[in-house]
């Protein structure tokens, strides 16, 4: 008996530049760039969201991207096929210019990632094991949210490699995010503690 495979398609960059490339004008709204990515819409808006994350952008807009990815999360643990997007960010437009820089700026990381990812293990990117997705994702999204310096690379990184992995849908990288989050997760705990109790013992 052999296993079932998803039809083999284009790789997430690709497909990315494809959908930016398919629409008129030197803008596109989030809307018109997720639009033709529908069937795999929660990877590449994971995607987008970590855009930030690598550009020089205000102080505190890790929290804002934090809320997102943590309402993302949320969709997909209440088991939502496809995210749903408030109509005011999905009328959002983005520069398609900035845009195709950024898939540039990232191309080394995106192109180790598309080395390694392949169908496999697909049923974890199915439910219910999308419900463990979207707690991971929740997490993902507070920690991004926590005013924690230098991480914007480590948490955009764990993002993209998410986003490849559900596109992919590659259930080994997942579990490789799941339990890398899981990980943080735990020595920011445990380094909260010991900062606390550094304070307390000094005061």
């Amino acid at each position: 008996m052999t296993k079932e495979r998803e039809p083999r398609e284009e790789k997430t960059a690709a497909l990315l530049r494809a959908a930016l490339m398919s629409t008129p004008g030197e803008r596109v709204s989030v809307e018109q760039l997720l639009e033709p990515l529908r069937r795999r819409a929660f990877g590449f808006l994971l995607l987008l969201l970590a855009i930030p994350n690598f550009l020089p952008v205000p102080i505190g807009i890790g929290g804002i991207m934090g809320v997102l990815v943590i309402a993302l999360g949320l969709e997909m643990l209440i088991g939502l096929e496809h995210p749903w997007i408030p109509g005011f960010l999905r009328r959002r437009t983005m520069s398609r210019e900035g845009l195709l820089r950024f898939l540039d700026r990232i191309e080394p990381m995106t192109r180790r990632l598309e080395k390694i990812c392949k169908p496999r293990l697909q049923r974890l990117t199915r439910r219910p094991f999308t419900f463990v997705s979207g707690a991971i994702m929740i997490l993902v999204g507070i920690l991004l949210a926590l005013p924690i310096p230098f991480t914007n690379y480590v948490f955009g990184g764990m993002l993209i490699a998410f986003a490849f992995a559900l596109v992919e849908r590659d259930g080994a990288l997942l579990v490789a995010v799941w339990a890398t989050t899981a990980a943080i997760v735990v020595a920011s705990a445990s380094f909260s503690h010991a900062l606390a109790g550094f304070f307390r013992d000094l005061f």
